[in-house]
């Protein structure tokens, strides 16, 4: 009886180690496909920024000046400590490395990393082919050091040139290891402590194996936990970043260049040059919109700027004078503010919920009530609307993304909904900071 206990607890550890592994795998690859999405929004953006000059290549401005003003675009790009853009001819000839400006001019056809690999041939040929991803080892400018970079290419279609980003990813591996060491450490740990207790009574080894069965799969929710929620907390750090970068950088540039333009419009003799000149006006009016739409949607600009508490007043706001509903609100945070991705979650809910009901519900009385203990804070929003007809899926994709947002955080969500009596929906965050945890994972 004894050795089937023990074969027993043997199979469990061995079975928790197993789910683990697949745990750690699966939030690797998420990490992993969240930098391809990254990097494949930055060269898009990139492009978007490079496009006026592109079309007015087309509109006959001189090839040597266009590429001068591409170089320099390119050059201004940039996102975090380690982030930015480069660009090569087809035959290998760096044209921009702003954090390495001593490769431009060079020839790197043959420069291989330390595996061995044909770094920029073999970025040429992926970006010949459609553009795509790549990893290899490249020196990172904040530490100088060989790491591992996952890049993203395409082709300049009109220049014919090849142009990139790329993210460092040992930050993945580093966490992922960490993750692996205190599973294992735990595992074992559990192991021996159950292997003790075997000797002493089957009845305190079937007590202690239950025990150890619910410690470690609560440890091993705990890290899943704290890895999301640092996941969560880069992410939001990440778009406030580039949504800076894009309000401060790249629109300013386009709005010195519509500056430039229209001087130039003003003092222009010629009729027909003056016709060309308004048509790139209007379409740098597109891309200065563009720009500040992306970079708005990215991050609020009245959450950061205010908090929480004027941005939810700034929707209502809106939503009572733009529709004439009458808003009914109470709204209760804390001194401090929330944590950064709490924050983001609860704006996200009430702006999701402020479309549906302009879209669907038809309603002339809202209600938002946000409220905080020590324990948990608690969102509810009712509106007195026609509610959701039962042949309509309840877990439409707009509801179904504030749930993921909710559950994401560990939080509950909930919708009640009752045709001509309007719609309710309610969510619930625990407040129990781990005192352990880093302040810096907290608020950036």
């Amino acid at each position: 009886m004894v050795l089937l206990s023990a074969t027993i607890t043997w199979m469990y550890q061995r079975q928790a180690r197993e789910l683990s592994s697949e745990q750690i795998s699966i939030i690797e690859a998420n990490l992993m496909e969240s930098k391809r999405s990254a990097l494949t929004d930055y060269v898009h953006l990139a492009m978007n920024s490079i496009t006026p000059v592109l079309e007015a290549m087309n509109d006959g401005l001189e090839p040597a000046l266009a590429e001068y003003q591409i170089k320099h675009l390119l050059r201004g790009l940039s996102y975090g400590n380690d982030g930015y853009f480069f660009a090569y001819t087809p035959e290998g000839v760096n044209l921009v490395h702003p954090v390495q400006p001593e490769l431009e001019g060079e020839s790197l056809i043959d420069f291989q990393d330390d595996n061995g690999q044909y770094v920029i041939r073999d970025l040429l040929d992926i970006a010949a082919m459609g553009g795509g991803y790549y990893q290899y080892i490249w020196r990172r400018p904040s530490d100088g050091e060989d790491r591992n970079k996952l890049s993203y290419v395409l082709t300049i279609p009109q220049l014919g040139w090849m142009m990139g980003t790329g993210l460092y990813v040992d930050n993945i591996a580093r966490e992922t290891a960490e993750l692996k060491h205190q599973v294992a450490e735990n595992t074992r740990r559990s192991f021996w402590a159950a292997a003790v207790l075997l000797v002493v009574t089957l009845s305190v080894v079937v007590l202690v194996v239950t025990l150890v069965n619910m410690h470690t799969t609560q440890l091993a929710d705990q890290h899943l936990r704290q890895l999301t929620n640092r996941f969560v907390t880069f992410q939001v750090m990440q778009r406030r970043t580039f949504a800076r970068e894009l309000h401060d950088g790249i629109n300013q540039l386009l709005v010195s260049t519509k500056l430039r333009l229209n001087l130039a419009n003003r003092q222009w003799p010629d009729v027909h040059a003056r016709e060309h000149l308004d048509k790139a006006l209007e379409q740098l009016d597109i891309s200065i919109q563009e720009v500040r739409r992306i970079s708005h949607s990215l991050r609020p600009v009245l959450l950061d700027d205010l908090g929480l508490e004027a941005a939810l007043h700034g929707m209502l706001d809106e939503l009572q004078d733009q529709s004439g509903i009458e808003i009914s609100r109470r709204i209760r945070l804390p001194k401090d503010r929330l944590p950064d991705a709490l924050e983001m979650t609860l704006y996200r809910v009430v702006q999701e919920s402020i479309t549906n009901i302009r879209k669907h519900a038809d309603a002339s009385h809202v209600v938002l009530s946000v409220t905080t203990n020590r324990q948990a804070v608690n969102l509810k929003m009712a509106d007195n609307g026609c509610g959701i007809p039962a042949s309509d899926d309840i877990d439409g994709i707009g509801l179904l993304n504030m749930r993921e947002r909710v559950e994401l955080l560990g939080g509950k969500f909930s919708i009640v909904s009752r045709p001509s009596k309007g719609t309710m929906i309610k969510a619930q965050f625990e407040l129990d900071p781990d005192p352990d945890a880093d302040p810096d994972t907290v608020r950036s």
